[in-house]
This record gives C-alpha cells, sequence and structure tokens, in this order.
C-alpha cells in the first residue's frame, strides 16, 4: 500500500471531501493539521511547489494536489494505480 500524507486544518470542507474519498478507498493515511501544528505549514508549501491552501496531499512523496486534483486523477482511474504502488 502506498505512503499518503495530506494537510489539512480544521472544519475545511475540501479537507474533508479529499478524506472521505481516500477512506471509501480503504487507505489510511496521515494527516497533518497545520492548524494544530503551524510550524509545519513551510514544510507543506515548500513540498508542495508554493501551493499554500489544504488540502495538500502527497502519495509516496510525490505531490498530487489538492483535493480538485485528487478527485480528477479518480475520476480519470488514475488514482487507485497509484494508491496500491
Amino acid at each position: 500500500m502506498s505512503k499518503v500524507v495530506i494537510y489539512t486544518k480544521a472544519y475545511c470542507p475540501y479537507c474533508m471531501q479529499a478524506a472521505m474519498l481516500l477512506q471509501s478507498k480503504g487507505v489510511a493515511y496521515t494527516e497533518i493539521r497545520i492548524d494544530q501544528q503551524p510550524e509545519k505549514r513551510p514544510e507543506m508549501i515548500e513540498k508542495a511547489n508554493g501551493r499554500t491552501t489544504v488540502p495538500q496531499i502527497f502519495i509516496n512523496d510525490v505531490h498530487v494536489g489538492g483535493c480538485d486534483d485528487l478527485m480528477a486523477l479518480d475520476a480519470a482511474g488514475d488514482l487507485t494505480p497509484l494508491l496500491t504502488n
């Protein structure tokens, strides 16, 4: 199973939607809440090539993007293969 990391904040509907999609696929993931761990925000921005919004999602240390990007991967049928590598 792939290593999945998602940077989130509380009360973020896009974060919740991305997490629900991953959960529906049975994927275990590490959630890093940048509202509870603000010291992780610069790390997220650097890894996400300057993106500052949440969620930011990484699969096997590769930046996938945000919620819309994750949904688009799923709609194209490209998410499941990434999650099983």
